[in-house]
């Protein structure tokens, strides 16, 4: 492809979408993959036109590489992060037809940075191994192995009983009147009995060490946040996809957004994961302040 007659930045910013979609599936986080992103700009821009025979490879190869610089130093971060770590919460991705959901996100947390990125380039976004080898700077042989063992590694992760979104979206909406209105017996009935509550405050906000495990000991957990003045008076600012789980957005009681992500399976909620730590729900706070103006 001649390179020398497109205009630049109108090229890139067709193609950032994409770009930030596969820096965040890397990363799990919204901010990083911004910073990635406006990097990749930055070289896209300086970068030798004639150089550069293959213009969609170039800016793919580039984000991935940053992004592989980043998790070598994320990955210490995670392993002294206080309590469990989720992924930033990415809301409503409109343009995000992929089936990542926020499990799976957790389980490639295990995998290394290269079986991560082979993994996401050919599983996820459909390039060839010729293109991923590219990318990684590896053998298309080798990144077969990558992406293989990556396979195994997160298959558990994918729902085994696929529901409906509108279901889910129903189940959701119960789970949340009943936990406003403190009704246990709803509650038992849509939680599964090896469910587990998640609660990612990253020592910056009160929420769980551990992960809670088993309908009874989660059910006391929503009890306690009840009776404490929690999950009943916060204000609930809208549902939304979370991560390609039905959830929603509160206002909580110390004025301070939190999400709520269920993940559901033959009809039973699985998994509860509500993210409080404030730095990764500053990319929401614009879109909360204007949800809150629209409604005052």
């Amino acid at each position: 492809m001649d390179t020398s007659d497109i205009d630049s930045a109108a090229f890139f910013t067709a193609r950032r979408p994409r770009l930030q979609r596969i820096a965040y599936r890397m990363l799990g986080s919204v901010a990083e993959a911004e910073d990635v992103v406006q990097d990749a700009w930055l070289r896209w821009h300086g970068a030798d036109r004639d150089a550069v025979r293959q213009p969609e490879a170039f800016l793919v190869r580039t984000v991935t590489r940053l992004c592989l610089d980043v998790l070598k130093s994320s990955r210490i971060k995670r392993e002294q992060y206080i309590g469990p770590w989720l992924p930033e919460p990415f809301v409503d991705p409109a343009e995000d037809d992929d089936d990542i959901t926020l499990p799976l996100m957790l389980a490639m947390e295990r995998l290394s940075p290269l079986e991560r990125a082979a993994f996401l380039l050919h599983d996820v976004f459909d390039m060839e191994f010729d293109e991923v080898a590219e990318a990684i700077g590896r053998e298309p042989a080798a990144c077969r192995q990558l992406a293989s063992r990556a396979r195994a590694h997160v298959s558990q992760a994918r729902p085994r009983f696929p529901m409906a979104q509108d279901r889910q979206k129903e189940i959701a909406a119960a789970f949340f009147a009943a936990s406003h209105s403190g009704d246990l017996a709803q509650l038992r009935q849509l939680l599964s009995n090896d469910v587990v509550f998640y609660g990612d405050g990253g020592g910056k906000r009160p929420a769980l060490v551990n992960p809670i495990f088993g309908q009874d000991k989660v059910l006391r957990l929503l009890q306690a946040f009840r009776e404490k003045g929690g999950w009943n008076t916060a204000e609930m600012l809208r549902m939304a996809s979370i991560d390609g789980l039905p959830g929603r957005i509160t206002l909580e009681s110390d004025g301070l957004l939190q999400t709520t992500a269920l993940q559901i399976e033959a009809g039973r909620i699985t998994a509860i994961y509500v993210t409080r730590n404030p730095d990764k729900l500053a990319h929401l706070e614009r879109a909360a302040r204007q949800v809150r103006r629209s409604t005052t």
